[in-house]
């Protein structure tokens, strides 16, 4: 995966995710049935959602194919 997308994958978890600005994801390549014949990667954010009460830890996976669409987000509580 090229360094724009990543950017541009970037941007849109950075609005999503507030408290994830400034984090730069760890890319992987992943392998899947779903996108048969097209790359599919994992890039995975880390950070601190700051609240009222203690800093909690948040990871955001993104799921995304080689053009950067985005297919799937999941995130810790």
């Amino acid at each position: 995966m090229d360094t724009e997308t990543i950017k541009t994958i970037s941007r849109q978890i950075h609005r999503q995710f507030p408290e994830l600005a400034g984090e730069q994801p760890v890319v992987r390549t992943q392998a899947s049935a779903k996108s048969a014949g097209n790359a599919t990667y994992l890039l995975t954010f880390k950070g601190r959602a700051a609240s009222s009460g203690p800093n909690l830890a948040r990871t955001v996976r993104v799921v995304a194919d080689e053009r950067g669409k985005v297919l799937k987000v999941t995130t810790s509580r």
